[in-house]
């Protein structure tokens, strides 16, 4: 019966809390905790700044103005030749037509410009000096034709390649100002990816144009060099008697003075 009574009472003793404890007091932990609470803190403050700094650098301009400003409302549109509809006669429609959408064979300038005779005949029967100097005045003519068609034609195509372009430009215009406050980072990417690829063709269209012009002056240059080779060898054709020679020593009017009808 006691030894009941004492297991009983060892049962009991065991199962009851304890009220006194033990404090364990580590400095390295509580160190290392507190710094672990500073630099949580610190990484949260950092995210939150860089939250805010997202937040302000994702607002469009829309919300601050209005950006229908930067758009061109009345830009200027690619216009047709009035002639291009047949009303200018049959010469003036065909070139017309050709410069505004193009004309890779010339139909239209061969039909507006005068064309030389065969010559070919004829220049058999030339001397060699004669027949030389015609087939430089040819040679200028066909390099005239040949620039003449192919910038006609390049113009014509650019003509009307911009009226396909000109609306392409009004779209995007519409989607850059759109003042919606919906659209991603990726959207305005792509729409600044838009105005690249039309800014690339519109140099690659001004690089046209400019080849062009200096095809146009490279004629123009050697039409001029031709004036003025022609004129000097008249010139030394002339000096070559005995009359140019005393011009070209004394003068021109001691050689009048001087000359006598042989």
């Amino acid at each position: 019966m006691k030894r009941r009574a004492f297991m009983l009472l060892t049962v009991l003793l065991a199962a009851s809390p304890g009220h006194a404890q033990i404090v364990v007091h580590d400095t390295s932990v509580t160190l290392r905790n507190a710094v672990t609470a500073v630099l949580k803190e610190y990484l949260l403050n950092v995210q939150i700044a860089q939250h805010s700094q997202l937040r302000r650098m994702a607002q469009r301009l829309s919300l601050f103005t209005d950006l229908g400003q930067y758009g061109a409302p009345d830009a200027p549109r690619w216009r047709r030749h009035p002639g291009g509809d047949g009303d200018g006669g049959e010469i003036a429609s065909a070139f017309q037509t050709a410069l505004d959408f193009g004309d890779a064979d010339g139909f239209g300038y061969r039909a507006a410009t005068e064309s030389v005779a065969e010559a070919d005949t004829l220049l058999a029967r030339l001397p060699g000096g004669a027949r030389e100097l015609v087939e430089h005045q040819l040679s200028t003519i066909d390099m005239t034709d040949a620039t003449s068609i192919a910038t006609i034609h390049n113009t014509g195509r650019l003509r009307y390649a911009g009226r396909a372009e000109l609306s392409a430009i009004e779209a995007l215009e519409r989607d850059v100002t759109n003042g919606t406050l919906e659209q991603s980072a990726t959207a305005v990417l792509d729409k600044i990816s838009g105005a690249s690829l039309i800014a690339a063709r519109q140099r690659q269209a001004r690089t046209d144009l400019m080849i062009g012009l200096v095809e146009q002056l490279m004629t123009d240059t050697k039409r001029e060099r031709d004036t003025q080779t022609a004129a000097l060898n008249m010139q030394l054709s002339q000096w070559r008697t005995s009359a140019g020679i005393v011009a070209f020593s004394a003068g021109t009017g001691e050689a009048l003075r001087t000359w006598r009808q042989p």
